[in-house]
């Protein structure tokens, strides 16, 4: 009895693959948010009576994650040494660097 070729030619399957990792890698990228993107100096990162937005937090955050100190984040944010301290506990209390980042725009 004869054996039987595969004929079935695998190289199309895998090269669409590779087309659709590669586009999901592009997605990805678009949706995620650099680090330079939480600037202190960002006049977002506070609401008009003076208090943090979102995404202030996040950038108080973000430089806790970087290792900044509590008075280098007060001085960057323009917030108070307790206030800092106060996102610090919270920062702690999230996870620190291992917790879920905000993606903010």
């Amino acid at each position: 009895m004869p054996t039987q070729k595969n004929s079935f030619d695998s190289k199309p399957v895998l090269e669409l693959i590779a087309s659709i990792e590669a586009d999901l890698q592009r997605l990805k990228a678009m949706l995620e948010v650099p680090l330079e993107a939480f600037d202190p100096a960002n006049p977002h990162n506070k609401t008009a009576e003076g208090k943090l937005t979102v995404a202030g937090v996040e950038c108080c955050y973000r430089m806790f994650d970087e290792g900044q100190s509590r008075y280098s984040v007060a001085r960057a944010m323009k917030i108070s040494f307790a206030a800092a301290t106060h996102r610090f506990k919270a920062w702690r209390e999230a996870g620190g660097s291992k917790r879920t980042m905000s993606l903010m725009g």
